[in-house]
């Protein structure tokens, strides 16, 4: 905000002039850049097929009308299997995340100079690498399957659940821990009694939350021979099987709103 004088009088302005043009000068870089970025997706797009992308929308959805029900009970078995992966791809993130985090935690390391470098780094590399990558990764090294796809899972999985549980760790009440600490505790028992009650509802909701996650992540692992019903999905595409398709798309989807309904429900009762 600032003034100008104009007749004698002043009038006010939201900016002066330095600071009208070093915006204006923002705007013009930043539509420069759109434009130029703008270029570089145009070259490499045919847009033959992005005009005639509704028409072909419309006859893979007239192929895939009526689902085929007939087929649904082959997939059942496929299904339990990607719950199988979700959940206990999420039990062995959060067994390893757990002192991962507490070595990561600035409060509970061991030593913040070597130890904690080292768990930052692990959570840094498990949140980089996407689900999908490591499943590809695992297929190569020990086989097509289900273990291929809850290693997947839980690799992934261990960088998120060991940030938020850090940063829990990070934001308790230090004065409960000085108190279990006053009475001659050992360092499990300070742990026990002042650091884990404080950070047990966050753990629980960060479990539930990631279990809810991977219930969907877990669903694709197939297409790349990880186990679950992306294996049937992957196989119906081939065959273009498209009523197949629409089939094993519903079935994920109801699969997905299923486990948000009991995330929603345990993340409440935690709550």
């Amino acid at each position: 905000m600032a003034t100008a004088i104009k007749d004698g009088t002043k009038v006010w302005q939201r900016r002066d002039r330095k600071a009208q043009f070093a915006t204006w000068g923002v705007y013009l870089t930043g539509t420069a850049i759109f434009v130029y970025c703008w270029e570089l997706i145009s070259e490499k797009t045919t847009w033959a097929f992005v005009w005639d992308a509704p028409a072909q929308a419309g006859d893979l959805f007239a192929r895939m009308v009526p689902p085929d029900w007939n087929s649904i009970h082959g997939l059942w078995w496929p299904i339990w299997d990607t719950l199988n992966i979700a959940t206990l791809g999420t039990l062995m993130a959060i067994i390893i995340a757990v002192p991962v985090a507490y070595c990561a935690a600035r409060n509970t390391t061991p030593s913040v100079a070597f130890v904690r470098p080292v768990a930052l780094f692990i959570i840094v590399s498990s949140r980089s690498i996407n689900s999908l990558i490591w499943a590809l990764m695992l297929v190569t090294i020990i086989g097509p399957g289900v273990f291929a796809g809850i290693l997947s899972i839980g690799l992934r999985s261990i960088g998120f659940c060991a940030k938020l549980l850090y940063e829990a760790i990070e934001e308790i009440d230090e004065s409960q821990v000085e108190a279990v600490r006053a009475t001659g505790a050992s360092g499990g028992q300070v742990t026990a009694y002042g650091i884990v009650p404080q950070v047990l509802p966050a753990f629980a909701g960060i479990s539930v939350f990631r279990w809810d996650i991977n219930i969907r992540e877990s669903t694709v692992l197939g297409l790349v021979g990880a186990g679950g019903i992306g294996l049937p999905l992957n196989a119906a595409i081939t065959t273009l099987a498209w009523t197949q398709v629409s089939l094993i798309l519903l079935l994920i989807i109801a699969t997905v709103v299923a486990g948000e309904w009991v995330s929603a429900k345990v993340r409440h009762a935690i709550i």
